[in-house]
């Protein structure tokens, strides 16, 4: 994008959201909100108090709940099987757990995945 094709779209941006801050500022819903807001926060300072202060004497219950979260607990995976293969052509047998063995690696990389698969036992 061009440098003066990237200004006009940020000056037209600029632009609808100067229309939507001057629509913002006319409307009374946001006024009673900002208005509420200063006297509470006058109010909470006038007397000391906090916003958590307050929170917590209308719901006491509403801090405990976060603090005393039951522990998760814990699953244990389910142990690998063993699978044994058992090579035809020399008679050799693997035991593994997983598909990360040196010897089965090599198998399959001579006779092929599928082939090798076909020996499990």
């Amino acid at each position: 994008m061009s440098k003066l094709a990237e200004y006009k779209a940020l000056e037209a941006q600029i632009e609808e959201q100067r229309k939507r801050l001057e629509a913002l500022k006319n409307d009374t819903s946001l006024k009673q909100e900002i208005e509420f807001e200063t006297k509470l926060r006058s109010l909470l300072g006038e007397y000391g108090m906090s916003l958590r202060d307050v929170i917590n004497m209308l719901d006491p219950e509403s801090g405990n709940k976060r603090q005393s979260a039951a522990p998760v607990a814990k699953t244990t995976r389910r142990e690998r099987a063993v699978k044994r293969y058992k090579n035809p052509h020399n008679g050799e047998v693997v035991e593994t757990k997983g598909g990360n063995h040196k010897t089965l690696k090599a198998w399959k990389q001579e006779h092929g995945a599928s082939e090798v698969e076909s020996w499990l036992e």
